[in-house]
């Protein structure tokens, strides 16, 4: 039997379906492909759009900037020995006054000058703590700093920065330094690192003849055997280094920042 030829109304029909078919086709086509996620071309836009998400803060609201739970804080520079000597000669009024700040948050050290700013003496505030694998005895008031230098140290001063102390000093009972001037030793907020090491080109003999000291150096950093990265850390949490002094003395740092807002 032939097959019967279509009828003119089936004919429109299928006519019209192809086109249906055809257009949906279209539709498809031209959508975007989803998969829960943005078009590439929205993508971007909204890329360029975002805002970045904000870092986590250091420093909380109207008390500074913190890390390992201590302030970072600059020295005080009324306090550094290089603002009250110049050329060997010690400005009395300057000198005076930096005594008077020490003497009223650490203690006196035991001459009258200080007893009569504090009657409590500084010695007794001894605390003895371990620096680097190693005892000193330091103020207890400074020893949260020292303690966030060590985690700053342990932390960034690693590869070629890595050193390992031998020998430390902290306080001490009778003042170093000839004539009026007080050593920080005194108070307790001084600290030398290995002295051999670490010379202290501007002192007395026998030190000028230290190796370090006989040999052209273009930065106190050079006559020094600790990593610049350990000093930096130092200076972090208001110590300053007397490698900047005059005196060139790369052993020794002292905290001359604030006591009262190390961790607050």
């Amino acid at each position: 039997m032939s097959a019967r030829s279509p009828r003119p109304a089936d004919r429109r029909l299928r006519s019209a379906a192809r086109l249906l078919f055809a257009a949906a086709l279209g539709l498809v086509c031209a959508a975007p492909f989803v998969t829960g996620e943005l078009p590439v071309a929205e993508a971007k836009e909204a890329k360029g759009k975002a805002k970045p998400k904000p870092k986590a803060s250091k420093k909380p609201a109207g008390k500074g900037t913190f890390e390992y739970g201590c302030r970072v804080q600059a020295p005080q520079k009324f306090l550094e020995r290089r603002t009250f000597v110049s050329g060997r000669v010690l400005d009395g009024a300057k000198h005076a006054k930096a005594v008077r700040y020490l003497a009223t948050h650490y203690g006196n050290v035991g001459d009258d000058v200080t007893r009569k700013l504090n009657p409590k003496g500084a010695l007794p505030q001894a605390v003895t703590v371990r620096f680097m694998g190693l005892p000193i005895s330091v103020h207890a008031k400074v020893a949260p700093a020292l303690a966030c230098v060590e985690k700053k140290i342990k932390k960034s001063c690693t590869g070629r920065s890595r050193y390992t102390p031998r020998a430390l000093g902290g306080f001490r009972g009778a003042n170093s330094y000839r004539g009026t001037e007080i050593s920080n030793h005194l108070f307790g907020i001084a600290i030398d690192i290995d002295p051999d090491r670490n010379p202290c080109c501007g002192c007395v003999d026998p030190w000028p003849s230290h190796p370090k000291c006989k040999k052209k150096a273009k930065s106190p950093y050079e006559r020094a055997a600790m990593p610049k990265c350990w000093i930096k850390a130092f200076e972090r949490f208001g110590f300053d280094w007397l490698g900047h002094d005059a005196l060139e003395d790369t052993m020794h740092f002292e905290f001359l920042g604030d006591p009262d807002r190390i961790k607050r």
